[in-house]
């Protein structure tokens, strides 16, 4: 199975201003342009890596996320002016991954950057400062904030219908038009048998057939 071959559309997008973030920007403030100052990072694709020994490990639409040997995903973005990354964890989901690298991408290069969901912009809180251990607070919240969505998405078909089978009350008496069933066989319970008589064995003696014995004993 190639694990990239399933992803959530990205929706990516790159912003065409190059102005910081200031402290205490919000998300939603760096969300107010318009759809035409929108790019999708699917129109810019990645370059390949110059590395021909090894097998590529970056997602091919996501940015700043990678695949490791588990199965799991990591995500870490670089300074910008800087060779230096910040590392942002390693997450169950590539979406998650993708998450956290778009609240770190806006702390550090506000509209100047390049997301993976167009929604981020808005979505996602933007620390109030550029600090490594601020940014990696936020980018853990965002893709834990996720993490439901994800696994409700994947939640399978039968586990679905079983869920919304569950509680659900079917009124015998309304189905067959019998008001008061219930009660009558409730009540039917507390009668004792019948006596098995000589005349439903063809004649024969009650004395020839084995002893009756009550299905119901009151010794209790």
């Amino acid at each position: 199975m190639n694990p990239f071959s399933s992803h959530s559309h990205p929706d990516s997008c790159c912003f065409d201003f190059a102005e910081p973030p200031s402290d205490g920007r919000s998300a939603t403030a760096l969300g107010n342009f318009s759809d035409k100052e929108v790019l999708l990072a699917s129109h810019h694709p990645k370059k390949r890596a110059g590395r021909k020994k090894f097998r590529e490990t970056r997602h091919p639409v996501y940015r700043g996320v990678r695949l490791r040997d588990s199965g799991k995903w990591v995500c870490e973005v670089r300074e910008p002016r800087k060779k230096s990354r910040i590392w942002l964890g390693t997450f169950p989901t590539v979406e998650m991954a993708a998450r956290a690298h778009d609240v770190a991408a806006l702390a550090l290069r506000g509209r100047s950057a390049c997301l993976n969901f167009a929604d981020s912009a808005w979505r996602l809180p933007v620390p109030a400062s550029a600090d490594t251990k601020e940014i990696q607070k936020a980018a853990a919240k965002a893709a834990e904030a996720f993490q439901s969505v994800e696994s409700e998405d994947v939640m399978s078909g039968d586990e679905k219908k079983l869920r919304s089978e569950e509680g659900v009350f079917y009124d015998v008496e309304d189905i067959f038009g019998m008001p008061g069933l219930l009660a009558d066989m409730a009540e039917g319970m507390l009668l004792s048998p019948p006596k098995w008589g000589g005349d439903i064995y063809g004649g024969e003696d009650e004395e020839n057939l084995d002893a009756y014995t009550s299905l119901w004993s009151y010794s209790i």
